[in-house]
């Protein structure tokens, strides 16, 4: 699940706002900087996916699934991967929801915190 980029929850501060400045997460005036193309929300629309992870109907009985933007995040495709990497959309690459690789993290897991 992917809140999205939010810089006013208290979480980032321990961080240089200089440096949040550099990333074009604050504005020249040291507020955060709104854009939804970029997954940089507000306190509520971040919360909103979390909420609707807990409560959709449309999740039952799915794992594995990555979430943003109040939604089931759609595969990052080969020829979208460098779109994606730049920041422009939406998406998970394919390796992220892959299910043999996430048993064998769950099994790897299992073996160090036994």
């Amino acid at each position: 699940m992917h809140p999205g980029l939010i810089v006013d929850t208290g979480l980032v501060k321990h961080l240089d706002p200089a440096a949040l400045q550099a990333a074009g997460a604050l504005d020249s005036e040291g507020r955060p900087v709104r854009d939804l193309k970029r997954q940089m929300k507000t306190v509520q629309q971040g919360a909103a996916t979390s909420v609707w992870c807990a409560t959709s109907p449309q999740l039952d009985g799915l794992g594995g699934v990555y979430c943003e933007n109040v939604d089931i995040s759609p595969l990052v495709t080969p020829e979208n991967e460098a779109v994606w990497a730049g920041g422009d959309g939406p998406g998970v690459l394919p390796r992220a929801v892959d299910p043999e690789a996430a048993a064998r993290l769950w099994e790897v897991s299992e073996r160090l915190t036994a």
